[in-house]
């Protein structure tokens, strides 16, 4: 890593395009991005690990309370990443303070969890933790597509990927030690995910530069770009219309209905956990494994998936990924049961997340020009995000109505549906070039 350039940066570099040049090594800036990613999602598994249980014992929130707090609070975080990134894109770049600004807020509201003793006050925490958190996503995911020469950019996400699931692995279990080792166990994990969340914040400020030129020389737009020619990178002031215009891109628009499409119908983490655990028969107290077994299975595969992508094609790992979630519904539904089945769900999910999640931002950072990174990834990122909120209450409906395994089947099938759509929307594209 190194300590961030307080001048700035004014030309994009152009990389050595010589025959045979081996891919430059993932950039600092993504390592440094990823070491900020770490450390923030320990804080914040921290939280996570705890909160269920804090509101329902501690607060007496009922559980069905607290899915539809924690519901609204994503939907919240997926609207303010739109906002989040056409704020990064002013001004040239101001990537770094929106991005900043979001974890900023985010640290801010893990010590005032210490004074949420009542459903409203630990609400607005709940939503302005959120609110950081849309805020600082899409400008994080336009840094790493600007550092990263094209060619490498699914292994830079795949990198980032990997160093942020870290946290998320450590986080739970940082909660639970600090749980046995303390007498007020809840406030100590506040307390300490805090301490945390400021360390990530002060990484950010130090290792990461204010501004990010971009790896390539940027082209001008095709006939096809809505809003005419490009200004040079870094001395234009993109409009919000020319931050929504983007979707009049054929190859964005394309990659937001399919994520928004196949969003529809991902069952979130929650009720799939849940049906493992009632299908497989696993005993309570290994419930809290499940998580971890897909954040292990994530983090061991999204660099090699990641580099995969930019072998073959990252739309179509992209689509790869759902096929293996649907598999895994598959096992989920079928006759076998036990620790067998739910560690081969648990393989499958893992890599869902590795096969979609980095490699769907690298794809839109090669469909969108280099001054709309941020605005870009949030409207990619807020369609499948607002889409999964969508098939959550849905899947809780039709859980209520019909039951899990019918819920499941029936989400099972439009997913297979959904799937065959988006193969033929995005065939009809070929792939920015790498």
């Amino acid at each position: 890593m190194y300590l961030a350039d307080s001048r700035g940066t004014k030309a994009a570099v152009v990389p050595d395009s010589r025959p045979g040049r081996r891919p430059a090594a993932v950039p600092g800036t993504v390592l440094a991005l990823g070491a900020v990613s770490l450390i923030t999602d320990i804080s914040s598994e921290m939280v996570t690990a705890v909160l269920p249980l804090y509101v329902v014992t501690v607060l007496g929130l009922s559980p069905l309370g607290f899915g539809l707090l924690d519901g609204i609070n994503n939907g919240v975080g997926a609207l303010v990443r739109l906002a989040g990134g056409h704020l990064a894109d002013l001004g040239g770049q101001r990537h770094k303070v929106v991005a900043g600004f979001g974890y900023g807020l985010s640290a801010v509201c893990k010590p005032l969890l210490l004074l949420a003793h009542s459903l409203p006050v630990i609400s607005a925490v709940l939503a302005a933790d959120r609110t950081g958190k849309g805020l600082r996503t899409a400008p994080r995911d336009a840094m790493i597509s600007l550092a990263t020469e094209p060619a490498t950019r699914g292994r830079a996400f795949g990198v980032h990927r990997a160093m942020d699931t870290t946290g998320a692995l450590l986080g739970p279990l940082v909660a639970f030690a600090v749980l046995r080792a303390t007498v007020d166990g809840y406030d100590a994990v506040f307390a300490v995910s805090g301490c945390v969340a400021a360390l990530g914040v002060l990484v950010l400020v130090l290792f990461v530069p204010r501004r990010v030129a971009p790896a390539v020389a940027v082209p001008l737009p095709g006939p096809e770009a809505p809003y005419g020619q490009e200004a040079p990178y870094g001395q234009d002031r993109p409009a919000l219309r020319d931050a929504l215009g983007l979707l009049r891109r054929p190859e964005l628009r394309r990659l937001t209905v399919c994520a928004t499409l196949l969003g529809l119908t991902t069952v979130s983490d929650s009720f799939l956990y849940l049906l493992l655990q009632r299908e497989g028969a696993l005993p309570a107290h290994l419930f809290p494994l499940l998580p971890l077994g897909t954040a292990a299975v994530f983090l061991l595969l999204a660099v090699p998936l990641g580099a995969l992508a930019d072998r073959i094609s990252r739309r179509r790992l992209f689509l790869a990924g759902h096929g293996v979630l649907l598999l895994g519904y598959g096992l989920v539904l079928s006759p076998w049961h036990g620790v067998p089945a739910v560690v081969a769900v648990l393989v499958l999910h893992g890599t869902f997340y590795a096969a979609t999640d980095g490699v769907l931002a690298a794809a839109t950072a090669g469909a969108v020009p280099a001054r709309h990174q941020g605005a870009g990834q949030a409207l990619v990122g807020t369609g499948q995000a607002l889409a999964r909120f969508v098939c959550s209450l849905a899947f809780g409906a039709a859980w209520s109505l019909w039951g899990g395994r019918t819920a499941l089947a029936v989400t099972a099938t439009a997913l297979a549906v959904s799937a065959v759509v988006a193969s033929f929307v995005l065939r009809t594209t070929d792939e920015v070039p790498a």
